[in-house]
C-alpha cells in the first residue's frame, strides 16, 4: 500500500504547488483578451450608433467602467483503503476545479455626463495637437470640423443641402501637403501667469513654415493668403467660432461629436427603397475635391467575411471592410475623438452583469 500512496502523495503535492501561480500565468492573456474584446465592443457600438443616426433613430453609448476577472479554486485530495471481496485494495484521488467569474460594470451616458461629451464642440486647443501626433490633419478637419473662417464642410444633412464648400476640401488638401513635408507646426500658449497654479494652454498657434522649394513655396503662399496672413508671417492665431476673422487669426468652428456621428452617417449609400419610403434622407452629396465619403461604410443583406467592424441592424449588415485602409484610419481617428470628448462625471445609472463560468 505504501507503494500506491507514495506517487498519489506526490501527484497531489505538484497539482496543489502548481495552482499558486494561476494568477500570474492569466495575467498576461486575460489583459490582452479583454482589452481586445472591449475595443472591438466600442467599434461595434460606435458603427451602430452612426447606423441608427442614418436612419433617424435614437443613439444610446455605454460606456464599461469596470472589469474584474475573478478566479475560484477548488482542490480536493482523497486517500483510503477498501476491503471489497475480502482483499484490502487502497484506494485515492486528486482533483481541482478552476471558475473564472468576470464581473462587468457599465455606466449609461446620460445628462450632464452626455451633453458634456456629445454636445459640446471640440475644442481647438485639444482638437489641433492630435495632428502634431501624427494624425492626417485633413481627415482630422473633414471629421471634427464644420467651418475655417468662411468656408463650410460637408454637414449632417442629406442631399445637396450638406455638401460644403470646394474651398474647404483644397484647403485641407493644402495642409495635409505642408504637414507631410513638416511646414506645418500647432503652437499652445497660455495668455496670463496665476500665481500658485499652472496656466492651462488656452491660446493655440498654426504655424506654416517657409521653405525654398518651389511646389512647396506656392502652396505655403496660396495657404497664408487664405489665412489673410503676411507672407513675412509664419503663425496665426485659432479661435473658436464662424464668421469673418480679425486680423491675425483663424476662426475654426468644430463640431460636437453628435455632429460628427451625423456626419459620418449621412455620408452612408442606403438602398434606395429605404429613401423613397420615407426611413431616411438622401447621403450627402460631396463636392470638390473630395467626393468619397470620409468613412465607407458598406450595406448588404449577407454577413461579410473578416470585417474591421460589422453590426447588424434591421435585417441588413454594416460594416466597414478591412482592406479598406483610409476608412479603418478615419473610424480609428473617431474612436480616439470620442475618448477626448469623454467626461469624468458620473452619469448615474450603473449596470452590474456576473457571469458565471
Amino acid at each position: 500500500m505504501r507503494g500506491f500512496l507514495k506517487p498519489v502523495f506526490y501527484t497531489a503535492l505538484m497539482l496543489l504547488s502548481s495552482c499558486y501561480n494561476v494568477g500570474s500565468v492569466r495575467l498576461d492573456q486575460d489583459q490582452n483578451d479583454y482589452s481586445r474584446a472591449l475595443i472591438e465592443s466600442s467599434k461595434r457600438q460606435t458603427l451602430l450608433n452612426v447606423v441608427r443616426l442614418r436612419y433617424g433613430d435614437t443613439p444610446g453609448f455605454l460606456d464599461t467602467t469596470q472589469l474584474i476577472s475573478g478566479y475560484q479554486l477548488q482542490r480536493s485530495v482523497s486517500v483510503g483503503v477498501g476491503t471489497d471481496t475480502g482483499y484490502v485494495r487502497p484506494y485515492g484521488g486528486v482533483g481541482a476545479q478552476l471558475q473564472e467569474s468576470p464581473t462587468f460594470t457599465f455606466q449609461p451616458v446620460t445628462g450632464d455626463a452626455y451633453a458634456q461629451s456629445f454636445l459640446r464642440p471640440l475644442p481647438p486647443g485639444s482638437l489641433l495637437p492630435l495632428a502634431m501626433g501624427g494624425l492626417p490633419i485633413d481627415v482630422l478637419f473633414r471629421l471634427a470640423v464644420q467651418s475655417v473662417n468662411m468656408i463650410s464642410n460637408a454637414g449632417a444633412i442629406g442631399g445637396n443641402v450638406g455638401r460644403g464648400s470646394p474651398e474647404f476640401f483644397e484647403l485641407i488638401h493644402d495642409l495635409r501637403l505642408l504637414q507631410v513635408a513638416g511646414l506645418l507646426g500647432i503652437q499652445l500658449e497660455h495668455s496670463q501667469e496665476i500665481p500658485g497654479k499652472t496656466p492651462s494652454f488656452d491660446r493655440v498657434f498654426l504655424t506654416i513654415s517657409s521653405t525654398s522649394d518651389p511646389l512647396l513655396a506656392e502652396t505655403v503662399f496660396e495657404t497664408r493668403h487664405f489665412f489673410n496672413m503676411q507672407q513675412n508671417d509664419e503663425r496665426v492665431e485659432v479661435v473658436y467660432g464662424a464668421g469673418k476673422p480679425a486680423p491675425g487669426q483663424i476662426r475654426l468652428l468644430t463640431r460636437t461629436m453628435l455632429g460628427v456621428l451625423g456626419q459620418i452617417a449621412y455620408q452612408i449609400e442606403v438602398p434606395k427603397t429605404d429613401i423613397t419610403s420615407g426611413q431616411t434622407l438622401p447621403r450627402v452629396s460631396l463636392v470638390g475635391r473630395e467626393t468619397k465619403p470620409v468613412v465607407t461604410i458598406r450595406v448588404d443583406e449577407e454577413q461579410p467575411k473578416a470585417p474591421f467592424v460589422s453590426i447588424r441592424y434591421e435585417k441588413r449588415y454594416y460594416w466597414i471592410a478591412k482592406d479598406d485602409f483610409d476608412s479603418k484610419l478615419a473610424f480609428t481617428m473617431l474612436q480616439i475623438l470620442l475618448e477626448l470628448s469623454k467626461t469624468t462625471k458620473n452619469p448615474g445609472a450603473i449596470v452590474t452583469i456576473p457571469i458565471s463560468k
